[in-house]
């Protein structure tokens, strides 16, 4: 079975400059964020969305927690890392007030 041309034309070169040129896609945002927070050298994450700067944690649940996590935060008609977040931030805030911050 051919291999197609692969963007040369049937003399070997590639195709002439008046064939129409594919646009050029804009960069994803998103991706770059995510790939930012990936990146072993990014201890802040930064979002063009206005989240400011934050540290990404990598959270590992048991199988059966992450389908209640999952289960619960349907319910509540969020995702699951927005009702982990909550609930951290709840635990922090309750932390700070026992010891009298």
């Amino acid at each position: 079975m051919p291999i197609g041309s692969l963007g040369r034309s049937k003399s070997g070169r590639h195709r002439p400059a008046d064939e129409p040129q594919q646009q050029e896609t804009l960069p994803d945002e998103e991706l770059t964020s995510y790939l930012a927070a990936l990146a072993p050298d990014a201890d802040n994450e930064t979002t063009a969305s206005g989240f400011g700067n934050a540290q990404v944690y990598q959270l590992r649940l048991q199988l059966m927690a992450n389908e209640q996590l999952k289960e619960l935060a349907a319910e509540r008609q969020t995702s699951p890392q927005a009702l982990a977040t909550e609930w951290v931030m709840q635990r922090l805030e309750w932390e700070a007030r026992q010891r009298g911050h």
